[in-house]
């Protein structure tokens, strides 16, 4: 399967940048169930270290459409089990396609809520992807280097997991109950970055 090869791919090549990444509290992943890995959006290469770290969960991702103009990062991302997303104008595949995968048990789905690197505010669609597939949101932060310099340098790279966050079927999906998700999203987020490291602080590059 091309998705395990580029995976691998992809490892060696970290390796060779880096070699100094930790992924810890991989027991708090489901094993027996398809799961949203989410998560705050700090560098353009944490989707990498989220399914590397992840192994051997094998993901689907969400992408901007624009990275899919390009014909050969077009195949590559196709078969690599990501799908475009217009930021702008959100089409209903967004949300079906994802669910789609979850419920078949396919491949999970790494989702960033705040949808961009420059943004700490969640949005609800991952309450509702998590509601319509009855898969959980599994929390996970990234720390460590936020550019090809900063990794090259070898700083230690950490993706620490959170426990499960599960939402019931039945929930109706209220304004107050995604802001609900949302906080406890973020609350874990904020636990796991102390878990690593107490004074940690995300500055956007």
């Amino acid at each position: 399967m091309f998705y395990r090869f580029i995976r691998q791919v992809a490892r060696f090549v970290v390796f060779l940048l880096n070699g100094n990444s930790r992924y810890i509290n991989k027991d708090r992943i489901p094993k027996e169930e398809a799961y949203i890995l989410v998560g705050p959006h700090r560098t353009w290469f944490d989707p990498i270290y989220f399914a590397l770290a992840g192994t051997p969960t094998i993901f689907s991702f969400m992408a901007k459409q624009e990275l899919f103009k390009n014909p050969i990062l077009r195949w590559i991302m196709v078969h690599a089990h990501a799908f475009p997303v217009d930021r702008d104008n959100p089409g209903p595949s967004v949300i079906k396609k994802p669910v789609k995968y979850l419920k078949d048990g396919q491949y999970s789905l790494i989702m960033f809520p705040s949808g961009t690197r420059h943004s700490n505010e969640l949005k609800g669609g991952a309450a509702t992807i998590a509601k319509l597939s009855g898969a959980p949101l599994v929390p996970a932060v990234y720390q460590g280097p936020l550019t090809i310099k900063g990794l090259l340098s070898r700083k230690r790279v950490t993706v620490n997991f959170g426990e499960p966050i599960y939402i019931d079927k039945r929930t109706k999906l209220t304004k107050e109950v995604i802001k609900e998700v949302e906080d406890q999203m973020q609350a874990a987020f904020d636990q796991l970055d102390y878990e690593i490291d107490p004074d940690f602080k995300y500055e956007a590059n």
